[in-house]
């Protein structure tokens, strides 16, 4: 190993130390990654809302390789979504923490509650390839209930559906408005602050729409969420 190799790992593991860090070192596509993921990871700012810093942790976060990347592609793959939008709900959700458990008893990596797991065959709710599977299946169950709409879809897995379905939206809960904007933040890498026809309260200053989401086929006709240029007829709804 180079030296320049040995002294940025020790470094690395200086650094895990001093915290709650986990580093680890694997291979991916013949490529060694160094993972240097927080237990529950929160930005420095959490606990400012609308905060500039924690917008620009959840942007930056998100593009950081993390422990469980290859099991959000694998599920998302399965269920035709986008991974990115899988890690940006687990982000938000419990910050890559297989251990996280809510109040209101929400558990995992994708925070699932225990009948919502069950429902979607999870077995071991805090197993990370089963808790993500489950928690990618539900937020494909959301995008196809809801028509792909991505606002409507992450308040209903944040708040449930029957809230969504009561309000026409996104529900007046400052919880649920908050962790739409974190998720959606996440997601598009920029500041969000409302999309179309949706009300965010105030937002982060200047309103963002983000990038429109439409539903394409694949090669293998099977339906898929991008937010890319048209490239192929545009579905209306998940089939």
């Amino acid at each position: 190993m180079r030296p320049k190799t040995l002294l940025a790992l020790a470094m690395l593991f200086a650094v895990a130390a001093t915290g709650s860090a986990r580093v680890r070192i694997a291979v991916q596509n013949g490529k060694r990654v160094i993972y240097n993921d927080g237990v529950g990871e929160k930005s420095p700012t959490a606990g400012r809302k609308r905060s500039v810093g924690e917008q620009q942790w959840l942007a930056a976060r998100i593009t950081r390789p993390s422990e469980f990347d290859s099991l959000i592609t694998r599920s998302a793959n399965d269920h035709s979504l986008d991974p990115r939008l899988v890690k940006s709900v687990m982000l938000v959700e419990s910050g890559f923490n297989p251990s996280a458990v809510s109040p209101k008893g929400a558990r995992g990596l994708m925070q699932l509650m225990p009948s919502t797991a069950s429902r979607h065959g999870v077995r071991n709710i805090h197993d990370p390839a089963q808790n993500i599977a489950g928690g990618t299946k539900y937020l494909s169950h959301l995008l196809g209930l809801f028509d792909g709409n991505l606002e409507k879809s992450l308040a209903a897995y944040n708040a449930g559906e029957g809230a969504v379905a009561r309000y026409g939206g996104i529900p007046p809960y400052n919880e649920t408005q908050n962790y739409v904007r974190r998720a959606l933040t996440a997601y598009y890498g920029t500041p969000y602050a409302g999309g179309s026809g949706t009300s965010l309260g105030g937002g982060f200053g200047k309103p963002f729409a983000g990038k429109p989401v439409r539903i394409e086929r694949d090669s293998q006709n099977r339906p898929v969420l991008t937010t890319a240029r048209p490239s192929a007829p545009v579905l209306r709804r998940l089939s």
